[in-house]
């Protein structure tokens, strides 16, 4: 069970209800905790039904206030806010101490949505979704102009996922689309523990959910796939989907990553190109050119 997490808080060895006994985990000081640290953190890893509804309407509520939050997903913990708030996300941004040149993904909690956050998916997008949603691909695409969303510099894009961890979506379903980074400090490693995550973010994150330690891509980000220049898709960055396995779907799918040695004929590399993100960052981050 949990323990409280603010001073004076319930005690749950002398409290019977199920609130108390759901408190919020108690945790040791952070680098950037205060004294009284004023986040929640929630035990997930159990299974019973009223304790992670607890949890989940605490992360709604935060995320619904343009707080920050930490969630497990199929690859490493995640910093999330609401992504259509652009004050959230720039409070995402600060709590990682990242500049707006990597706008960070959008994670939804099903694969429908792509047609209210996209424009021109093409059928080969539609397809690689179909076969790796839920899952740790994240493709890009040009986002639904009527959208209100500053997520930073994203030059038109958008890049999409449906995690596959059943917690991480059922906090999706509640909150709606939000912005997704990895749980770590801009440059420092991803956290796969709730601890790690709590050690490097502390006070800037107002709920951490506690998944228990991830093992399932054991750190691996998503792969990448870009379909705002071409139909056949662009790989920007290797992931946990191996280029082979989705070239069983899209033949054509083209790998920018690919050494000069092994690389595939393919058109010319688009103006501005920058350097891809390393593979500690969360699955779903793209390139500081947003495609």
């Amino acid at each position: 069970m949990s323990e409280a997490v603010r001073p004076g808080g319930p005690d749950p060895s002398s409290s019977e209800d199920a609130e108390a006994a759901f408190a919020p985990e108690s945790v040791e000081e952070h680098a950037f905790a205060s004294a009284e640290p004023t986040y929640q953190r929630f035990d997930c890893r159990g299974d019973v039904a009223e304790h992670l509804d607890a949890a989940a309407e605490a992360a709604r509520s935060a995320v619904e206030a343009g707080e920050c939050i930490v969630l497990p997903t199929d690859t490493v913990y995640g910093i999330g806010a609401d992504a259509f708030s652009g004050d959230a996300v720039q409070r995402l941004l600060n709590a990682k101490m990242r500049g707006r040149d990597m706008p960070p993904p959008v994670l939804i909690g099903d694969p429908s949505l792509i047609r209210a956050l996209a424009t021109e998916v093409p059928e080969t997008a539609k397809d690689l979704v179909a076969a790796h949603w839920p899952g740790p691909l994240t493709v890009i695409l040009k986002i639904q102009p009527s959208l209100r969303m500053d997520l930073g510099d994203n030059e038109g894009s958008i890049a999409l996922r449906v995690p596959d961890h059943e917690l991480a979506r059922e906090i999706l379903r509640r909150t709606g689309p939000m912005a997704v980074s990895s749980a770590n400090l801009s440059g420092k490693p991803a956290a796969l523990t709730c601890d790690d995550a709590v050690d490097q973010l502390g006070d800037r994150v107002s709920v951490y959910l506690d998944g228990g330690e991830l093992s399932g891509a054991a750190g691996t980000p998503s792969t990448i796939v870009d379909f705002t220049q071409h139909g056949h898709g662009e790989v920007l960055r290797r992931g946990a989907v191996t280029v082979e396995v989705l070239r069983a779907t899209l033949p054509h799918l083209v790998d920018l990553t690919a050494t000069t040695a092994d690389a595939e004929p393919a058109d010319e590399p688009r103006s501005g190109a920058t350097a891809l993100p390393d593979a500690s960052s969360e699955a779903g981050e793209r390139p500081a050119t947003g495609g």
